[in-house]
């Protein structure tokens, strides 16, 4: 049975066009996890709170337990190789009420992360100028004027994804090697040319450089700020914060590798537009996590090592540490390159996020599981739902108006995108679908993969709403509320399906 068969037999004619292979699949995925975004926006973020440890033990733990949850995703996606395909698999495995769910928080995760990308990238592009060319002023670190540079970069990026698939699946497969290139001349400009070489040891130090307390004891929401609601609420927490044990910190830290870790489920949302999508798109899932591990971990290890003097503090304190660390240990020629390279990747990530944040909201638009429906769910002559590419980017810009500091956006993707991760992966648990359902199988371990999934999602819900990221909390809960709210007057029954035949 071949793809368009396939897609029909779930209940979708094929509308998209088919331009992709495995690769550019798999390079989507790669793209918007971009160790050269998440893990160099948010080095500071995490060196502040933990030290090197962070990036030496933080990393390959978070690795770990995201590899479970890519690959309890990769096998439910080889049976329902469908655009916005984690709802549809909750649809499958749980009716239409997880379903409904699981896209609203997909939904809701995908203009956060494009957001997050692209207002780091328009931060660190500020910094990166302003590094080479020597630009000074106030304005340079106001959170509007960033907004303004993050619309620059997204304009682009929405017209060639109106353009056509091909081009954007080009470009990804570009990203691929970009990224990989841009690490190996990092981590090999650092370790022949590099000024400053640390010890081992220090690579596995623990060596906060913030005051936890004082980082976490103010809410700021745009240009309003108002002391903690959640210290007063509970001051044994607040006394927590004072005492900032070595544990709260480290798992604090953990976001810097966890958001590195979001957008990997782009290789389901471009199912349709891939051929032999049941293999391809598991794999695209698995592989962009494992490949994004075993890279990402060389470039944190060796930016680490070179950090100036050993000096942990100065580092996290400079607005720029990656580039902090770049500038001074390599030549301004070098540094320059790689501080572009670095951008690059950065539009290049943005750009297929674009991409998998419009064909979410185009699948479930088709499905009439949202106001506007009919005009989200059109496709252009070039075979690209363009509505919803231009809405949803609209939305990530808005979504930064509202949360004045990206690591707040950036906590807001990761909890609601872990949250429609975790969803079908805990159906699938507990309805398990057929091994002979799922061409790409985890086998007789796969229960048990589940299960380390489903507890590590539960686990980073919980830090990634504590303080300083307090906003998170009560945006989510606001969140639930106005979900909760919305469901009692939705309409949406799910797509009208017949049960996916099993390859025999």
């Amino acid at each position: 049975m071949n793809d368009e068969q396939y897609l029909e037999s779930l209940g979708y004619r094929q509308q998209l066009f088919r331009e992709m292979g495995g690769f550019s699949n798999f390079a989507i995925s790669f793209s918007i996890i971009s160790i050269l975004t998440g893990a160099v926006l948010l080095y500071g973020y995490g060196l502040k709170f933990a030290g090197p440890i962070v990036n030496s033990v933080g990393w390959p733990l978070v690795s770990l337990f995201t590899l479970a949850v890519a690959a309890s995703m990769a096998e439910i996606a080889s049976a329902y190789p469908t655009a916005g395909g984690l709802y549809f698999w909750s649809l499958k495995m749980g009716g239409r009420g997880w379903a409904w769910l699981t896209a609203w928080l997909n939904m809701i995760g995908q203009v956060t992360i494009t957001g997050g990308i692209n207002i780091a990238a328009a931060i660190y592009l500020i910094g990166a100028a302003t590094r080479i060319f020597g630009l000074q002023g106030e304005y340079l670190t106001n959170w509007y004027f960033q907004l303004g540079v993050m619309i620059a970069i997204l304009l682009p990026q929405v017209l060639i994804n109106v353009y056509g698939i091909r081009l954007t699946a080009r470009l990804s497969d570009l990203s691929v090697w970009w990224h990989i290139g841009g690490v190996l001349l990092i981590t090999g400009a650092l370790t022949f040319f590099g000024a400053h070489h640390n010890s081992g040891a220090f690579l596995f130090s623990f060596a906060p450089a913030v005051n936890a307390y004082e980082l976490s004891s103010t809410l700021a929401v745009a240009d309003a700020s108002t002391p903690s609601p959640l210290f007063r609420i509970f001051p044994a927490l607040a006394d927590l914060y004072r005492a900032a044990p070595a544990g709260l910190l480290f798992v604090l830290a953990l976001l810097q590798a966890q958001w590195t870790y979001t957008g990997y489920d782009a290789s389901a949302h471009v199912a349709e537009e891939t051929r032999m999508a049941r293999l391809n798109s598991a794999w695209g899932i698995f592989l962009s996590v494992a490949v994004s591990a075993v890279v990402g971990y060389a470039m944190l290890m060796v930016l680490t090592w070179c950090i100036p003097h050993g000096d942990v503090a100065a580092t996290a304190a400079d607005p720029y540490p990656v580039l902090y660390i770049i500038g001074n240990n390599l030549s301004p020629f070098l540094s320059n390159l790689i501080a572009v390279v670095i951008g690059g990747a950065m539009w290049l990530c943005g750009l297929a996020s674009v991409t998998s944040m419009g064909r979410m909201w185009y699948a479930f638009a088709r499905d009439g599981g949202m106001p506007g429906s009919r005009m989200l769910a059109k496709v252009s002559a070039n075979g690209t739902p363009v509505n919803a590419i231009v809405v949803t980017s609209v939305i990530s810009v808005l979504v930064c108006v509202y949360a004045a500091a990206f690591y707040v956006v950036t906590s807001i993707s990761t909890i609601t995108l872990y949250l429609a991760y975790v969803i079908p992966i805990a159906l699938n648990l507990v309805n398990r679908l057929p091994r002979e359902a799922m061409p790409w199988s985890l086998g007789r371990f796969g229960p048990a993969i589940n299960v380390i999934a489903i507890l590590w999602c539960a686990v980073i819900t919980v830090i990634f709403v504590l303080p300083p990221n307090e906003l998170v909390l009560w945006t989510m809960l606001a969140v639930a509320l106005g979900l909760a709210v919305y469901w009692r007057v939705s309409r949406f029954n799910g797509p009208r399906v017949s049960p996916a035949p099993v390859d025999r």
